[in-house]
This record gives C-alpha cells, structure tokens and sequence, in this order.
C-alpha cells in the first residue's frame, strides 16, 4: 500500500481484499480463516465492514462469479487475476447488497485498490466489468437474475 493513502472504509475494502485472497491461496473458506488467528490485515485488526464484505463476498461468490461471466468478455473467472477476481466479488457483493453506498463510489473505490493491487490493466477491466453490471442493476435485474441469463452484456 506505499504510496496510497486510503479512508476507513476503503482500508476495509483492503482488508476484505487480503482475506480473500488468503482464503483462495490457502483453499479455505473465509469463515474457517477467520475463526483462526493465522490470517493477516495491514492495516489491522480487521475492521466489521471487512469481515462483512470477505464473509458476504465469498458466501455468494457462486452467484457473484455467474453475474462477472455474463458481462466479461473473453474472460472467465477462473482465468481471471486473483486479485481482480477478489476484488469484483467484493464490489459485487457491495453493489448489490449495500443500497446505503453510491454504487458510483463503490466502483471508484474498486477501480483506486486495481490501481493500488493489479496489473496496470486491472482498473480499465474492474471498471468495465462493475459498469455493466451496476446498469444491470440500474436497470432492475438483481444477481440471480444476471447469473442465470443467457446473454452478457
């Protein structure tokens, strides 16, 4: 994180990120490596809003996943980076679940960890992905409804 400085609440989206990633690298779930004390957050300790976006990211990573595929081009999600997958599961979660934040800061603040975490394509491609999917959303159609549909946008 040298060099960015980020907010309560985007250091949370950090945290949410790292327990992620720790749980995918490690093959546990989040829950499992959260009732643990073998899981790292810098900043620490992990903040309520990260726990509740690592354990709501990776219980509905199935759905999440479906709904990224849809409006990914040329892209699965098991191709995908590690820490872009991680991150769009986040910001999904977040877009779709916590009505209280503009989906337009939920969105910069995934595009500003990309640029912090990812490749130098990986704020391009959160972007373009989340944009899809918040007119999706802006549009009515709910998670479900984008995993199970035929076409991607």
């Amino acid at each position: 994180m040298a060099g960015h400085h980020f907010g309560p609440r985007a250091e949370a989206r950090v945290q949410a990120l790292q327990v992620m990633f720790q749980a995918e690298a490690s093959g546990r779930s989040v829950e499992d490596l959260l009732s643990g004390d073998d899981y790292v957050v810098d900043p620490g300790p992990l903040a309520d809003f990260g726990r509740e976006l690592a354990l709501g990211a990776y219980e509905h990573r199935g759905e999440i996943d479906a709904s990224v595929g849809r409006v990914s081009n040329n892209w699965t999600v098991d191709r995908m980076m590690s820490c872009d997958r991680n991150l769009l599961r986040i910001a999904v979660f977040e877009l779709f679940n916590r009505d209280e934040i503009d989906q337009a800061v939920t969105i910069n603040e995934a595009v500003e960890l990309a640029k912090a975490f990812g490749t130098d394509e990986s704020p391009r491609f959160i972007n373009g992905i989340l944009g899809r999917l918040a007119r999706l959303r802006d549009e009515g159609k709910d998670l479900a409804a984008i995993a199970a549909s035929q076409e991607g946008e």
